[in-house]
């Protein structure tokens, strides 16, 4: 039986801080009867050197997508970027400026951890994988592997969470100038979970922004809670999206596939992506 068209539109792989790799995404949402994906992996889309080949030679339509980092008013704030070419220069370029970024706050916070008498190498941390995208997930999980913590909620609540001992603040991108690159290189830009963002000011600033979308299904939130980002998009005429967030065992409540948009949302992308392709 046909099941009805749906496609994630937000997930990671092993690229960033998710645990599956980029071919077994693409069979993980075969294996779910979606009939759409786009990987939205953190500032980086290096899982489309594999995925991209794989999902065409199994049929599966795919949207070039990644997940940026900003910072707003002293908070983290993240946009998620569609339809771009996947061999544009400008995002190769901000996707490379994002990993020398992260690479230093990794390096920061090393020293943070060895001053607390946790000796933990670059190595410790692409002992499993090689991410494009280091983060504190990495350090988390390495810290649980030498048998500093139990589990990796514990890493952030005693080491790497805000306040703790060993945080470093994300010294990232504005929105203006990340909207900006999206744009120059025939991107789409939505507003990722606004679910998330608490601050009241946050939100108001972000919807007075030259955005094109924004995330109104996510997760496993209920349907009122969609309800509101719908209606907030709808009215500003932006594309709504929605994806689960799925990043495999890290956040193991939440499957691939758990929120979802129809054809008509997946087509608008996919069209724009193709264009962008072909020119």
């Amino acid at each position: 039986m046909k099941h009805d068209f749906r496609a994630d539109l937000h997930c990671h792989t092993t690229c960033s801080d998710g645990t599956v790799a980029p071919e077994e995404i693409i069979q993980l949402a075969l294996d779910k009867n979606l009939q759409g994906l786009s990987i939205t992996d953190h500032d980086t889309i290096q899982a489309y050197e594999q995925a991209a080949p794989f999902a065409q030679a199994k049929g599966l339509p795919l949207i070039s997508g990644v997940e940026f980092s900003t910072v707003h008013d002293q908070t983290s704030v993240h946009i998620l970027a569609y339809s771009f070419s996947l061999t544009s220069p400008i995002i190769h370029n901000f996707c490379e400026q994002h990993h020398q970024r992260r690479l230093h706050r990794i390096h920061v916070i090393l020293e943070k951890l060895r001053a607390c008498g946790i000796p933990l190498s670059l190595e410790d941390l692409t002992l499993q994988t090689s991410p494009h995208s280091f983060g504190r997930p990495h350090i988390a999980v390495a810290l649980m592997k030498k048998g500093y913590v139990h589990t990796i909620q514990q890493a952030f609540q005693q080491y790497l969470g805000e306040g703790k001992p060993c945080f470093v603040p994300s010294e990232g991108f504005s929105i203006e100038e990340t909207l900006e690159l999206i744009h120059q290189a025939n991107g789409l830009a939505v507003i990722a979970h606004p679910h998330l963002i608490d601050k009241p000011k946050i939100l108001k600033d972000l919807l007075s922004m030259k955005f094109d979308g924004i995330e109104g299904y996510y997760s496993r939130f209920p349907q009122t809670e969609h309800d509101r980002w719908i209606k907030i998009g709808a009215h500003r005429g932006w594309i709504i999206t929605g994806g689960s967030d799925f990043h495999g065992t890290i956040k193991p409540t939440i499957p691939l596939g758990c929120s979802w948009v129809n054809a008509e949302t997946f087509q608008t992308l996919y069209q724009h992506f193709q264009s962008n392709s072909s020119s």
